[in-house]
């Protein structure tokens, strides 16, 4: 007796049906290799990025006494007023390297917690046209031309599909509050060969992120795409380069003395990394990027004190104060997401922080 099979359709000849009519619209983009074979890395600019990378490293793990600043626009929007802002920070990092590492925010993916704009990876237009391969076209050719300028990067990693396009170009990189419990962006986190920093959850707890941070250490196989694009078996060594930064949360903020006490705590019973960064934006400064100095020296303050944890802040800022609506009419280098501080009072900040620092870097516990 005889059983009956079915034949698989051969994908050669089976005639293809049109998509129905609620389907999703799919256009094909350059994977991340042939992006970056289109705008390389030049050889000096990888050495560069190695020698940030290994001083990101240092300092997070105590062996640079120095103070690491990540700071720029909370989102880069516009190639003019971006590559302005890095000839300024540029020009200050060199003159304030004693004191502390200057990275520039280059963040390209913007989190939505309902909908709305998406970062200029995904929407350079600004206008809702979405040309994700313009997008991540000008978006890479940005993050080189900063390069050129002398500054290590550090961005976002929103969209795991995403950081294969710009994952050669970063010094430092975040986890957000809402993906640091994802399983996919801590397997991704793996297989990166730079310090990450995960915030603790919006709830203000930290538990989660001590979660991530062991994982991510941990090597792992994974579903993803190999740099052709293909779907791959991804392994990765695990990344120990890890840390935790606090962005306060719906309780408040937690830069304090007492709260970082706490923290020092948590971190200790999980055994992961002491070393902390305080996001002076989001629920520590209220959401009022004016407040973002006040955070920052208490930090200072504590840090100068004898608290050796705290190796690392986070400050948005831009050429201009504030934040603007998407429109016609945009100000030229006003922040069109959360609200930032302007330059000259960023500059006078890092001058000033810079100042209470010098003399007083001590030997590295």
């Amino acid at each position: 007796m005889k059983t009956a099979t079915h034949a698989l359709p051969n994908p050669c000849t089976s005639q293809i049906l049109p998509p129905a009519a609620n389907s999703p619209v799919s256009r094909r983009l350059p994977s991340s290799f042939e992006l970056k074979q289109q705008r390389p890395l030049a050889p000096s600019l990888a050495r560069q990025v190695e020698a940030q990378r290994e001083a990101v490293r240092a300092i997070l793990a105590g062996d640079d006494p120095r103070l690491l600043i990540v700071v720029g626009p909370c989102s880069l929007h516009e190639r003019e007023s971006a590559l302005e802002y890095g000839e300024r920070l540029a020009e200050l990092g060199r003159e304030l390297q004693g004191q502390m590492l200057l990275v520039m925010r280059a963040y390209v993916e913007k989190p939505r917690t309902t909908i709305g704009w998406k970062g200029l990876a995904y929407d350079p237009g600004l206008d809702g046209s979405d040309d994700l391969r313009a997008g991540l076209e000008l978006s890479r050719q940005l993050m080189l031309d900063l390069l050129q300028l002398g500054l290590p990067l550090a961005s976002e990693l929103l969209q795991p599909l995403a950081s294969g396009y710009f994952d050669d170009l970063l010094s430092w990189a975040a986890i957000g509050a809402r993906t640091t419990e994802s399983q996919i962006h801590r397997e991704m986190a793996s297989g990166l060969d730079f310090a990450i920093g995960f915030k603790n959850g919006t709830d203000g707890g930290v538990g989660v992120a001590c979660d991530a941070m062991a994982s991510a250490a941990h090597p792992h196989r994974h579903f993803g795409l190999d740099p052709l694009g293909h779907p791959a078996l991804i392994e990765t060594a695990g990344n120990r380069h890890t840390h935790l930064v606090l962005r306060g949360g719906h309780g408040g903020p937690n830069y304090d003395q007492q709260s970082v006490a706490r923290v020092r705590d948590a971190l200790a019973q999980a055994n992961a990394s002491p070393r902390l960064m305080v996001d002076c934006s989001h629920a520590n400064s209220g959401k009022d990027p004016l407040r973002q100095p006040a955070v920052m020296a208490e930090v200072l303050r504590q840090r100068l004190a004898g608290d050796r944890s705290l190796v690392a802040l986070m400050l948005e800022s831009h050429l201009f104060s504030g934040k603007q609506t998407l429109g016609p009419d945009l100000r030229y280098g006003v922040s069109v997401t959360d609200g930032c501080l302007g330059w000259e009072a960023t500059e006078r900040l890092l001058r000033d922080s810079a100042a209470a620092l010098r003399g007083k870097i001590h030997s590295p516990v």
